[in-house]
C-alpha cells in the first residue's frame, strides 16, 4: 500500500467514526409520526366512549377552496324506495333511501326542473337553505327547482356501506354490492317519479356528476331536456383508473377483510388521508402549486431553532405544499365513509359508454316511442368548423359514438379544463366527438384556461358560469 493511500485510510477512519457516532447518539425524531399516531389514539378514545357520536367537521381556510360540511339529517329529505331495484353488475338492493335538497319553486307545467349531479364526495347540499345556511357550490337558483341528491352509495343520507342491511341488521360494509353510475342515475329517477317529476329542463354535473349526467340523458333520453357535463368522461381513462386504484391500494381492504367492519370501532384513519392526499394531487395542476405555495417552507415555531440558514430540513411535512396536503387528507379522512369511497370510486372506474361495454351490461334506454332514435342519423366523422374532428382518433371512438346514440336529439353542453390531469380535456374532445359522430347536431363544447385543474369548475365560478347561464337560458 502506498503512502498517500495508507494515510487517506488513517484520516478516513476517524472521521467516518466520528460521522457514526453524531448520528447514532439519539433516536431519530419524527414529530409528524408521533402527532399522527396520537390523533389516532384520540380518535379511538372519542368513538369508543360514543360510538353513536358524529365527529363534527373542523373548519378549513387553507385556501381558495369552498367550505364542505356533513350535512346535519335535519337538513335534508329522505325518499325511501321499498321495493328491490336490480343492479348492473348482477345483485340488487332490497331497498334504499336517497338524501335529496331542493331550492325554488316547481313551476304550474312543471317544466323547470334541473337535477344536479355531485361529484364524488360531496353531499345533497349544494346550496344554503334555511336549515342549512351553509353556503353550498350552486347559490343562483331563481325561476327553476334545483334537485340534488347524495349518490346511492354515498354516506350522507342515502344507502351506502355505512347503512344498515334489512336482511340482516348489520352494516352492509364490504356486504354491499357493486354499483354502476347507472344503478346511481336509475336511483335517482325513482325519486323524480316520486316527486311527479316526469320531464328535466337539464341534467347537470360535474367530474362523476358528468358521468351522471350523460348517464340520465342516456337512460332516459326523453325525459331529459339539456345534458351539461362539466369536467367529466364518457369512459374512464386507464390514468384515471390508476389514480383512484393508488388511493383504494393505500387502504388496501383486502388484505384484512375484518378491518372493514370499523364501524363500531376506528375507521382506517391513515389510509383515508394517504387516499386524500393523492385525490388532492389529481384535482389541481402544477403551474397553480406554483403560483400558490412555489418552494415555501413552513414557519417553525418559537420552540424549533431560529430560521438561520441554512435551514434544518425536516423529513416531516416542511414545504408549505407538503403541510397543505396534510391538512387536505386530515380533515377529509373524518367526513366521508371508507367503504363509500371505494365502492364509488370503482363505480367511475367501471363506467365506460361505448357500445361493446353497454352491450355487455345489457343495458338499454328506456323509451316510449320506439322510433325516437330512428332519424338521428350516424356520421363517420365529428362535424363542427370550430372543433375540427380528430387527426389520430382513439380506436374506440366509433364504438363510443354509436354507444352514445341515444344522447343524439339532446342539447349537450361539454365543457373541458386545459389543466385538467385528472380528466384530461381529450377526454372532453372525445365526448363531444362521438356525440357529433352519433348525429347530435346541438352539441355546445368550451375549453377553459386557468391553473385550477380539475377543481375549476368550483372555483372559476364567473366563466363556469357564463357558460351554464347562456346554455341553460
Amino acid at each position: 500500500m502506498s503512502f498517500l493511500k495508507a494515510s487517506a485510510l488513517r484520516l478516513a477512519i476517524p472521521c467516518r467514526a466520528r460521522y457514526f457516532r453524531s448520528i447514532s447518539t439519539g433516536r431519530p425524531h419524527f414529530p409528524c409520526v408521533d402527532a399522527h399516531a396520537q390523533r389516532e389514539s384520540q380518535l379511538r378514545r372519542k368513538i369508543s366512549s360514543a360510538p353513536k357520536t358524529v365527529l363534527r367537521d373542523e373548519e378549513c381556510e387553507s385556501g381558495p377552496e369552498p367550505p364542505y360540511a356533513r350535512p346535519n339529517p335535519t337538513t335534508y329529505t329522505v325518499y325511501h324506495h321499498a321495493s328491490p331495484m336490480p343492479l348492473a353488475y348482477g345483485s340488487s338492493l332490497h331497498s334504499f333511501d336517497v338524501a335529496y335538497e331542493t331550492w325554488g319553486n316547481l313551476s304550474p307545467a312543471k317544466d323547470n326542473v334541473i337535477l344536479l349531479h355531485t361529484g364524488l364526495s360531496a353531499s345533497s347540499h349544494a346550496a344554503s337553505t334555511a336549515l342549512n345556511p351553509t353556503e353550498g357550490w350552486w347559490e343562483k337558483h331563481e325561476s327553476i327547482l334545483l334537485i340534488c341528491t347524495n349518490v346511492l352509495g354515498g354516506c350522507y343520507g342515502s344507502t351506502g356501506p355505512a347503512s344498515i342491511d334489512p336482511t340482516t341488521g348489520r352494516h352492509y360494509a364490504t356486504n354491499f354490492p357493486i354499483l354502476s353510475v347507472f344503478d346511481m342515475v336509475r336511483a335517482q329517477f325513482y325519486l323524480l317519479d316520486h316527486l311527479g317529476i316526469d320531464k328535466l329542463y337539464a341534467s347537470v354535473g360535474c367530474s362523476m356528476g358528468a358521468m351522471q349526467s350523460l348517464a340520465a340523458g342516456w337512460l332516459h333520453p326523453e325525459r331529459v331536456g339539456k345534458v351539461v357535463s362539466i369536467s367529466g368522461t364518457a369512459r374512464s381513462s386507464p390514468s384515471a383508473v390508476a389514480m383512484r386504484y393508488a388511493q383504494r391500494s393505500g387502504m388496501n381492504p383486502l388484505s384484512k377483510l375484518e378491518s372493514w367492519l370499523y364501524y363500531d370501532t376506528s375507521p382506517p384513519h391513515t389510509g383515508m388521508k394517504l387516499a386524500r392526499q393523492i385525490a388532492t394531487i389529481t384535482y389541481r395542476s402544477g403551474p397553480e402549486w406554483d403560483q400558490r405555495f412555489g418552494r415555501q417552507l413552513k414557519t417553525l415555531r418559537d420552540s424549533q431553532p431560529s430560521q438561520s440558514w441554512p435551514r434544518q430540513p425536516a423529513l416531516c411535512p416542511d414545504f408549505l405544499i407538503e403541510t397543505y396536503l396534510d391538512h387536505q387528507g386530515e380533515q377529509f379522512c373524518l367526513k366521508y365513509d371508507a367503504n363509500s369511497l371505494i365502492y364509488i370510486s370503482k363505480a367511475m372506474d367501471l363506467f365506460d359508454m361505448t357500445e361493446d361495454a353497454l352491450k355487455g351490461l345489457q343495458l338499454q334506454p328506456i323509451l316510449k316511442d320506439s322510433d325516437y332514435l330512428s332519424d338521428a342519423p350516424m356520421h363517420k366523422t365529428s362535424h363542427s368548423k370550430s372543433h375540427p374532428p380528430p387527426t389520430h382518433p382513439p380506436p374506440y371512438l366509433n364504438s363510443l359514438a354509436k354507444g352514445m346514440k341515444p344522447l343524439a336529439k339532446i342539447p349537450v353542453l361539454v365543457l373541458g379544463v386545459q389543466s385538467d390531469i385528472l380528466f384530461t380535456v381529450e377526454q372532453q374532445r372525445e365526448v363531444a366527438d362521438a356525440l357529433r359522430m352519433a348525429g347530435n347536431d346541438q352539441v355546445v363544447y368550451y375549453e377553459l384556461g386557468g391553473v385550477w385543474g380539475h377543481d375549476t369548475f368550483l372555483l372559476d365560478v364567473l366563466n363556469v358560469g357564463s357558460a351554464l347561464r347562456g346554455f341553460l337560458s
